[in-house]
């Protein structure tokens, strides 16, 4: 059986990077099934690297978009900047006061928030230090 041809790895990565309305555009999904298809199990091996490297940092319930709340990290389905509940819970809420406050939250974001919290300490310190400067 002949071989599949190797797909470039900025066409993948340019896939890779389209935006929700493009991934939602079946038109973009048929070109990466037909991709697919053309990779051998080495390949796609390859891909499957790469987009779990991609998504290496990724968190769970957590998203940031450069036109939602000036791209700071937010909780999915809301709003509400993670730095705003870190600082929140600094000055001495506690999570049920929290969830009472944002009824918008589950108890699991805020479990997410504070992951990402541990793990990008130094973004939260800038924003809410810029927060405090305006």
């Amino acid at each position: 059986m002949p071989r599949a041809p190797t797909i470039p790895a900025r066409s993948w990565r340019a896939v890779l990077s389209w935006s929700r309305k493009d991934a939602v555009d079946s038109e973009h999904w048929k070109q990466v099934e037909r991709l697919l298809g053309e990779l051998s199990r080495g390949e796609k091996a390859q891909l499957l690297q790469w987009v779990a490297r991609d998504l290496g940092d990724a968190h769970p319930g957590i998203e940031s978009e450069p036109s939602i709340c000036g791209g700071s990290a937010t909780i999915v389905r809301t709003r509400i900047p993670v730095w705003v509940l870190e600082q929140a819970r600094r000055l001495g809420m506690s999570e049920a006061e929290l969830l009472r406050s944002y009824p918008s939250l589950r108890a699991e974001d805020l479990a997410n928030a504070w992951a990402y919290v541990r793990s990008h300490r130094d973004e939260i310190e800038r924003e809410i230090a810029e927060n405090e400067a305006a």
